[in-house]
């Protein structure tokens, strides 16, 4: 159902979509995000996400083809292009910008595989780094990805766009370490939680069981809750003079070597 042009940048719901943009205590007390773009709209809708409305600027030809193929009961919003450029972040945008439903996912909703492999990230700070370890989890096929007291909302626009739409193909579940460890026990999960001082190394580490592998933070690694409670610590050895990998990349490459491990199955 299309609406009428909006051309003001004071427009009460654009403003609201703003917000959204911009502010985690608006998303979730309103139950509501932002994703730009065709790609992403369409893997969240394939994800069960549902769609409040939609946002698109006739400019671009891509925007009217997009709208073409949503129910007629949607509610369309055209906009003017100053008013797109404000609500758009992200550089050659399509036309399109998309308020959707939170669909949360609590650790009791995970379906596991039989011999499930999860990545554990506690603390993550930056969105771009939280996008890319998703990219990891959707392309070695992980069961789930476990944000542990998170500093990023992980329906901040900027995961979206980093994770380019991985943030929907994946069992995504925030919960605190502890509720997470208990979890992973009782669902006979193995931990390995990497650290640089470890002695284990990952290569000779056993992943072909189901087993966690736990991230922490560039900055300052995992706390000691999970230094003191995984199963095992592992590392992966460096040859630099810096310890120069980032989480995304450790999880990169600790997920593929227990895809290798697995002879990659189901992948």
């Amino acid at each position: 159902m299309r609406e009428a042009l909006i051309t003001s940048l004071r427009n009460s719901k654009i403003a609201n979509v703003l917000e959204l943009k911009e502010k985690s205590r608006e998303r979730h007390a309103q139950g509501l995000f932002v994703v730009e773009g065709a790609r992403e709209i369409k893997q969240a809708l394939s994800s069960g996400y549902k769609l409040n409305s939609l946002f698109l600027c006739d400019r671009i030809g891509t925007a009217t083809i997009f709208e073409h193929s949503l129910p007629a009961s949607t509610r369309v919003y055209p906009v003017s292009g100053e008013v797109f450029a404000k609500m758009a972040y992200r550089e050659n945008s399509d036309g399109l910008v998309a308020v959707m439903l939170l669909n949360k996912c609590s650790l009791d909703e995970v379906k596991l595989s039989k011999n499930p492999f999860v990545i554990i990230m506690e603390a993550v700070e930056k969105p771009g780094n939280l996008g890319a370890v998703l990219r990891t989890a959707d392309a070695a096929a992980a069961d789930a990805v476990v944000i542990c007291d998170p500093h990023t909302d992980l329906y901040n626009p900027n995961v979206i766009r980093s994770s380019i739409g991985c943030v929907f193909t994946q069992q995504v579940v925030t919960c605190s370490s502890e509720s997470a460890l208990q979890w992973l026990k009782a669902k006979g999960i193995k931990s390995f939680a990497a650290e640089l001082e470890a002695s284990q190394k990952y290569h000779e580490t056993d992943f072909t069981q189901p087993c966690a592998i736990v991230m922490g933070t560039e900055a300052t690694g995992l706390t000691a809750f999970w230094l003191e409670h995984a199963d095992a610590r592992i590392k992966i050895p460096m040859r630099g003079k810096i310890d120069s990998l980032n989480v995304s990349v450790t999880t990169a490459v600790l997920t593929f070597e227990a895809m290798r491990q697995r002879g990659f199955k189901d992948i």
